[in-house]
């Protein structure tokens, strides 16, 4: 049988050749669409590394007991550890420190000055990816952690001395890195530890020895849509209870802390998604309430009963709401975003009929103020925060609560990325979230003033909220966390 040229047999039939080449021609533009697919893939996955592409630590192995693992029925997994609590008092029991507003109160003063190697580091210990902060509470150190490993979220409790374990516990929790994988405050008392894990679970455990209290999944029971970046609102207990916002069925519910039992339950129409903020508890007419940062705007709850008192419904952001509301005095809420969103103050009023109206005083542009992550600070009668990016730095800004304006603004040669800080004994500890370089500036309205700064921190992406107890300051960078001496 002779083959035509044309890949035709004598009878004029295509020949398999050809049918061959006809199919590829077909397949070709799909081929093409895969590749740029996997092209595009390629490119996000740049801006979000997983830490396996780097020189890895040994995360979550250390200090990992030679004793009988514990397994909590219908629940997850308890590990004693060697670690002995400190005797150390003071405590940093929730997000932002003992009242929730980024200030640390009468305690061990702090050295206005540092050696040439930097504050003393006392002990340091390896986490899994993420930005998670500590908690503190008599002696033990409380932080959500994540195993890569086994896929399992980790309750960790360390000694204030020395790092080493207390206990563990862990559970099952298929995370996959999104910029790390853990980013709250647990929230502790005497006899409690409350957690929210990436995946929206939330945990009660014995603060002492990690027993499992209750637990609850967000998700499946409340409708909970988890944040892009994961579940960051920390848990706030507030006497007996627990304030959480599903921000879904419902917005937002007080359980009962020693039992897990709802107690009450608030909605607000249109006002409902989780986002990356947590609840701000405040004071108004002698009524307690709680202040929430939902995708659709801002909600004041009753505490007593979950009433909602208000709405602000214009101040929303379509993405990245992170920074906490800020109680700046006067009966004023400060709120601030980045992505473009800009800052607002607000004043709460109260009408003879006793209903309470959020009267916006002033709005700043971006260019004025935002925050991208971290909660500005309210001390002494002004507002002290990290600006946004411009020319791909960040500045410490100190501004005027009453207009907005800037007191003082840090120098060209500043960045402090996305890092924390906090204020104690009258200055601010600021944080290069970029290059882990600590800085000591003056808290004062007069002008920026560094008066000490030390790299102390190695690794990348140091976003973690602080802690500092009696002149103990926790920090943390991706995979590592450190405890400091900044005591005089």
């Amino acid at each position: 049988m002779s083959v035509g040229g044309r890949g035709q047999n004598s009878k004029g039939e295509a020949t398999i050749s050809t049918r061959a080449f006809n199919k590829f021609l077909i397949l070709l533009p799909i081929g093409v669409l895969g590749v740029c697919i996997a092209a595009i893939a390629y490119f996000f996955r740049l801006d979000a590394k997983d830490p396996a592409e780097y020189e890895e630590r040994v995360a979550l192995e250390q200090n990992i007991p030679t004793v009988e693992v514990k397994q909590m029925a219908n629940s997850g997994t308890l590990t004693p550890g060697k670690g002995k609590p400190s005797a150390l008092p003071g405590s940093w029991p929730q997000f932002r420190g003992p009242q929730r507003d980024g200030i640390a109160r009468p305690q061990r003063k702090l050295a206005k000055t540092w050696p040439a190697g930097g504050p003393t580091a006392l002990w340091s210990v390896d986490l899994g990816p993420g930005h998670a902060g500590a908690a503190v509470h008599k002696g033990r150190v409380y932080v959500m952690d994540y195993d890569r490993t086994k896929e399992e979220d980790v309750v960790r409790c360390l000694s204030f001395d020395t790092g080493e374990e207390i206990w563990r516990y862990a559970y099952s929790a298929s995370v996959k890195y999104n910029h790390g994988m853990s980013r709250t405050v647990s929230a502790v008392t005497d006899d409690y530890v409350v957690t929210l894990g990436p995946k929206c679970h939330v945990h009660c455990l014995k603060a002492a020895t990690g027993e499992l209290v209750w637990k609850k999944d967000l998700v499946k029971e409340n409708g909970t849509v988890v944040p892009l970046w994961y579940g960051s609102q920390c848990p706030l207990i507030d006497g007996d209870k627990v304030i959480l916002a599903p921000g879904a069925k419902p917005l937002m519910m007080a359980v009962e802390l020693a039992t897990g039992k709802v107690v009450w339950e608030a909605n607000a129409p249109n006002m409902d998604g989780m986002t990356y903020s947590s609840i701000l508890p405040i004071e108004f007419k002698g009524q307690r309430q709680y202040v929430y940062w939902c995708n659709n705007g801002v909600v004041g709850v009753a505490a007593k009963d979950g009433k909602v008192l208000w709405t602000k419904p214009d101040w929303k952001i379509k993405d990245g709401n992170v920074p906490s509301p800020v109680w700046a005095g006067d009966d004023r809420l400060f709120f601030c975003g980045g992505y473009g969103v800009g800052a607002c103050m607000v004043r709460l009023e109260s009408g003879a009929d006793g209903k309470i109206t959020p009267k916006e005083l002033y709005r700043l542009k971006p260019a004025g103020f935002g925050s991208e992550q971290h909660t500005p600070i309210f001390y002494d009668g002004y507002l002290y925060g990290v600006d946004p990016r411009q020319n791909n730095k960040t500045k410490m800004v100190c501004l005027n609560p009453a207009n907005g304006q800037r007191v003082w603004t840090s120098g060209t040669d500043t960045n402090f990325d996305l890092g924390p800080y906090l204020i104690c004994d009258g200055v601010i500890l600021a944080l290069d979230g970029e290059t882990g370089t600590l800085f000591m500036l003056q808290a004062s309205s007069s002008g920026y003033k560094e008066l000490a700064k030390a790299k102390v921190l190695s690794g990348r992406f140091a976003w973690a909220p602080m802690a500092l107890v009696e002149g103990r300051l926790l920090l943390r960078d991706e995979t590592k966390m450190i405890c400091l001496d900044l005591g005089a």
